[in-house]
This record gives structure tokens, C-alpha cells and sequence, in this order.
């Protein structure tokens, strides 16, 4: 499905978004930076947990709100009040005021405000678009988010470092931007509630009490325990990039020159080698998500879930273990391979493993090792104050290998149940 033939609401939101998402991605990546600085790595990350967990239960509700006012009415809600909290977060870390924990209440609720947006984001898309073509919009909207993680960090590598103000400010303009465009040029896609239905009874509260209750499977099912453990495991891993990752190379880095061609050289200061580093993820995702994903389908599914485990527990080791930009780029392309190997087959695996009648209840259970994931992974950042870099970089190398071993015992089991129900019928 091309561009040009899109309904005109997706086609406000992809330049509005795209927008955003460069504006957003100049200072997101900083912050954990930012907020060890002001409170200490130890306070920092139990603090990075608590913000996690209220963006966790506002997810869970957003799908419930997106469904009962309406999708475009969350999504103004949500950037408004995304847009809102940077602009006081600007003004917490400004010329005219230092005040942190102000930027991390307004951190914390920017984050809860994303959790309403994109929910009824997903759903105006499955509103609109005829189920053949969803996957190549979602596609181009996944693009456009790995374009701006590619340019957001360059950019804020340069001007977010010296004006955190100024970017903070036009980030919270930009959102208030979206919402105004989003208010006045779209049009509401949930389909239109009439009398008393069921998701009007509803309390707020009970999608969360229907989500947790429908976790009850992973008890029930042993095979996709191991699958949500060891994936909590990898996820947890992956969400270093926002956590200590920053931290890590900002105290590692000071000055240090990257390039030298005759009289010229490019020196860079911690926070600026770390923008180049997630840039170079951003661009590597966006280059060969398809190539490796295509190249994966060739290989076993154990081998790939093993190996991706075992490249992400080298690559986090490499990261502890060295101060050179050159080495951090090398780590962060193992790491990013690591990425797309699974990347591609995880929705594949997890409809296979679901009996039909119950896809919906193990696809929705799937995303809680990213819930988990995102949730625990804070607690790195006081580690390295317990434990120090080189041990704390290895103890998470060691979970993603021990991962590895999870989807053993896993393709294992499943193989094994396979085998049953063939006797069995």
C-alpha cells in the first residue's frame, strides 16, 4: 500500500510523529545521564523503576481508554500531556530554576502520557486500514521511528549537551504542535458505542485486573514460561541501551579523539560517543532488519533464539570491559545483530505455541518479558555502585547467556509436547 493512497489521518500523523520523534530522541537517550548526575546512580535507578512502573499500569489501561473515548481523543490527551510535561521539565533544568525532582515527576508522567497515545495510535491504524495492507504501514511507521533514533541522537549529541533548555522547550512545543494538528485535522475512528455495552460498565481499573488474570497462563503452560523468563532475561539486556549504557560511557569517556585525517581530528566527550553509538544502532536497524530477518528463516529456531542470547551476552561483556569509541561501536553492532536475529521470528514462535482458541490471551502475555524487562532493568545503574562496571556489565552478560539455556530447555519441552500429541492422535 503506498503513501499516497493512505487515509489522511495516518498521513498527518506519520509527518507529525516523524517530527516528534526526532525532537524526542535528542534528549530521551541523555536522560538517565542526566538524572544520575542530580541523585546518584543508587537513587537514579530505583527512581528509573518507579517511573517504569507507572508507564506499565498506564499501558495496560490505555487500550481500555483508546476503546472508551475514543482514539483521537487519547491521542491528543497523550501528546498534549506529553508536550506539557517536557515544557515544565525545560523549566526544572533551566537558567532560571535546578529543581530535578521536578524533571523526573515531569519525566515520569511524559511517560505515562506516551502509554495513552500510542495504544490508540495501533488501533486508528487497524481502524483504517484493511487488514492485507496493516503490516507494510506499520512497517513505514517503524521506519520513520528508526529514522529519527538514527538523527535525534546526532543531534542531540551536538545540541542537547550545551542547550538542554532550549531542546526540553521545543520538544514540549512540538508535542503541543502534534495534538493542535491531531485536534484539528483528523477525524475519530472508534467505532461509535451504543447504550449500555460492556466497555461502559468498565471501571478504569479493570483492564488491569483482566491483563494480570490472563497472565495465569504462563503457570499453566511450562513451555511459555521458559519462553517469558528467558525473554524478560534478553529484554532486560536490551533496555541497557536507555540505562547504563549512557552512564557507562559518559564516565568512561571524557575527550577522546575518533578521527584524525592530517592537522583535522573529531574529539568527542562522553555523551557525544554515545550519541554516535545509538545513532549507529538506529541506522543498523533500519539498514538490515529485512536482510536478517529473511537470512534468520534459513536457520532453526532454537539456534536462533540461543545465539542471539549468547551475541547479546558478548556484546554487553565487551561494553564493560573497555574505554575506546572504536570497541564500543564494534560491541554495539553485535549487540544490534543480536537484535534482529529474533526480531522477526518472536510473533512467529509465539503463534505457533498458542493453541488458536487462546492466540490473543498468549499474544498479550508475550509482551509482559518486555514489561518485566523494562521494569527491572534500572537496577543496573545502582549495581555498578555494589559491584562496580567490569562485574555489573558481566553479571548482565552472564543472564543473556543463561538465556541461551532457557530456550534449550524450551525447544526441548516443546518439542517434547509435540511428540506426545503425535502419539496421543
Amino acid at each position: 500500500m503506498r503513501i499516497k493512497d493512505w487515509d489522511y489521518n495516518l498521513k498527518i500523523r506519520l509527518v507529525g510523529e516523524g517530527l516528534m520523534n526526532i525532537t524526542f530522541w535528542m534528549f530521551f537517550p541523555f536522560l538517565t545521564i542526566f538524572f544520575a548526575d542530580a541523585f546518584g546512580k543508587g537513587k537514579a535507578g530505583f527512581l528509573l523503576i518507579l517511573s517504569q512502573v507507572f508507564s506499565v499500569l498506564a499501558n495496560l489501561m490505555g487500550g481500555y481508554f483508546a476503546d472508551r473515548f475514543g482514539r483521537k481523543t487519547m491521542m491528543v490527551v497523550g501528546s498534549f500531556g506529553q508536550g506539557l510535561s517536557f515544557m515544565i521539565f525545560a523549566l526544572s533544568n533551566s537558567p532560571w530554576l535546578q529543581l530535578p525532582i521536578l524533571g523526573f515527576i515531569c519525566f515520569a508522567f511524559a511517560g505515562v502520557f506516551g502509554s495513552f497515545y500510542w495504544p490508540a495510535s495501533q488501533a486508528m491504524v487497524a481502524d483504517v486500514v484493511a487488514e492485507k495492507d496493516r503490516s507494510s504501514v506499520f512497517a513505514v511507521f517503524y521506519t520513520s521511528i528508526n529514522i529519527a533514533v538514527v538523527i535525534g541522537p546526532i543531534l542531540g549529541a551536538i545540541f542537547y549537551v550545551r542547550y538542554p533548555f532550549e531542546v526540553l522547550l521545543g520538544a514540549g512545543i512540538m508535542c503541543m504542535l502534534l495534538s493542535l494538528l491531531l485536534a484539528k485535522q483528523t477525524r475519530e475512528t472508534a467505532p461509535v458505542f451504543q447504550g449500555e455495552t460492556d466497555i461502559n460498565k468498565q471501571r478504569w481499573y479493570h483492564p488491569i485486573i483482566k491483563q494480570v488474570k490472563d497472565y495465569h497462563i504462563i503457570f499453566k503452560d511450562q513451555t511459555f514460561l521458559l519462553y517469558i523468563v528467558a525473554g524478560t532475561l534478553v529484554a532486560m539486556t536490551f533496555m541497557q541501551l536507555d540505562m547504563i549504557i549512557p552512564v557507562y560511557i559518559t564516565d568512561m569517556i571524557q575527550q577522546q579523539e575518533m578521527l584524525k585525517i592530517g592537522d583535522w581530528s573529531l574529539t568527542l566527550n562522553g555523551e557525544q560517543a554515545f550519541g554516535v553509538i545509538l545513532s549507529e544502532n538506529g541506522l543498523l536497524v533500519a539498514l538490515f532488519t529485512i536482510v536478517i530477518t529473511k537470512w534468520m528463516t534459513k536457520f532453526k529456531e532454537r539456534n536462533v533464539f540461543m545465539i542471539s542470547s549468547i551475541i547479546y551476552g558478548i556484546a554487553i561483556f565487551i561494553f564493560g570491559q573497555t574505554g575506546s569509541i572504536w570497541i564500543f561501536i564494534f560491541a554495539m553492532a553485535l549487540f544490534t545483530l543480536a537484535e534482529l536475529m529474533t526480531a522477526g521470528i518472536q510473533q512467529t514462535f509465539v503463534s505457533k505455541l498458542a493453541p488458536e482458541n487462546m492466540r490473543g490471551q498468549y499474544f498479550a502475555a508475550a509482551s509482559l518479558k518486555f514489561t518485566v524487562g523494562r521494569t527491572i532493568a534500572p537496577i543496573a545503574i545502582p549495581m555498578s555502585l555494589w559491584f562496580g562496571y567490569p562485574i555489573t556489565f558481566s553479571i548482565l552478560g552472564g543472564l543473556a547467556i543463561f538465556s541461551a539455556f532457557l530456550y534449550y530447555l524450551m525447544f526441548q519441552k516443546s518439542e517434547k509436547n509435540a511428540l506426545q500429541n503425535v502419539e496421543a492422535s
